[in-house]
């Protein structure tokens, strides 16, 4: 895809009552933290300095995501709305477990990469199926954008959008509280 899509500021959710109890969320949900809240303010002063007129915002509908897009986006005349396609990875019958108990029983070569044994799941989302729905939405993209989303989602959404292998995800930077920002087929994280 590269250079051909729109500027890009793709935004993970911040920090969640989960996120430090270390339980994987999926579809499921858990309130953002002070520290949470305290990330979409950063991130919003981040977009407050690079934004154009005119950009666009969409959301996870999820209740972690969509309150820190309601914060990243305030008072910046941005037009935001939920798009489902950004929801996180369907963990299946893995959600709100305790991410260690899990890895404790995957195979040692599939525990190596972060992300990739997700996609396993018992009744949940396989990679493929992430990437389909990603693709569609990043074809769906009209201009400048701002997209709020989750840890994983956010990784593959990346790697399509710079063209690069998804099974590379966790070559990619993350992080809470900043912005993965892509333009022209490059990216760059800015940071408060």
């Amino acid at each position: 895809m590269g250079p051909c899509l729109p500027e890009l500021w793709i935004l993970r959710h911040g920090e969640t009552a989960w996120n430090v109890q270390g339980r994987l969320q999926g579809r499921l949900d858990s309130p953002l933290t002070g520290t949470g809240r305290a990330q979409a303010r950063t991130q919003r002063e981040i977009l407050e300095k690079s934004l154009p007129e005119g950009a666009t915002a969409l959301s996870s509908p999820s209740g972690r995501a969509w309150r820190t897009a309601e914060i990243a986006v305030a008072g910046l005349g941005v037009d935001l709305r939920a798009e489902p396609d950004l929801r996180e990875i369907d963990i299946g019958r893995w959600a709100g477990r305790q991410i260690g108990e899990i890895t404790a029983t995957l195979p040692p070569e599939a525990a190596r990469d972060p992300h990739l044994w997700k996609f396993t799941a018992p009744g949940g989302e396989t990679l493929p199926e992430m990437v389909a729905r990603l693709t569609g939405l990043l074809d769906r993209l009209e201009g400048p954008t701002v997209i709020v989303t989750h840890g994983v989602t956010s990784r593959v959404l990346r790697c399509l959008a710079l063209g690069r292998p998804v099974e590379e995800m966790a070559k990619l930077p993350g992080g809470q509280g900043v912005v993965h920002h892509l333009q022209g087929g490059a990216a760059r994280v800015i940071g408060a």
